[in-house]
């Protein structure tokens, strides 16, 4: 299987979820489009790592409701003592960054602005992400989740958003305050 097999199955091992919204609860982490999700989906209920129930809707077709099964739980189980590739990054604008001695001060200035919007707005997305988990029914009362609760791998990628959205949010003022405002 590969790393988006995988993807699927740790979504579902939280929630049953259609085929439309697991595509949209995997973008964060690997970005995909529905014509591999599907094709992956109907390999994978196929293979009996996942199985599906058909839930009728008013004026749309049917929809199928994906869920995991026993043998799906145990891939996963599986997945993780295979070796994690190293994580990939692409950002356009690092790329403009590199070669930044060849922009006009204006445009850097006006890139480097609109990431830190971006930053700023996402920041508040993250926040309340995490409002919104510590306010589940199943949240601990004691505090943070253990290693063993189910919420404990959205709260750590809450916290690591959180994190590295700060340190972004840094760099981009700090590499402003490099710029003066005219050439």
């Amino acid at each position: 299987m590969n790393t988006l097999s995988y993807g699927l199955l740790s979504l579902l091992a939280q929630s049953s979820f259609s085929g439309y919204d697991l595509m949209l609860r995997i973008q964060p982490f690997w970005p995909a489009k529905h014509s591999q999700i599907y094709p992956l989906l109907a390999k994978l209920e196929q293979d009996d790592y996942i199985r599906f129930e058909l839930v009728s809707q008013r004026d749309k077709p049917d929809k199928k409701v994906y869920s995991l099964t026993g043998k799906g739980q145990e891939a996963l189980k599986d997945w993780f003592d295979q070796p994690t590739a190293e994580p990939a990054l692409r950002d356009e604008m690092m790329l403009k960054v590199f070669c930044m001695s060849y922009a006009k001060r204006e445009s850097a200035r006006k890139m480097l602005a609109d990431r830190l919007t971006f930053h700023e707005e996402q920041r508040l997305k993250y926040e309340s992400k995490l409002v919104e988990l510590k306010g589940r029914a199943d949240w601990p009362e004691a505090g943070l989740p253990e290693p063993s609760h189910p919420l404990f791998g959205a709260y750590l990628l809450t916290r690591k958003a959180i994190m590295s959205n700060e340190t972004n949010t840094e760099w981009c003022r700090w590499v402003l305050s490099l710029l003066p405002e005219s050439d």
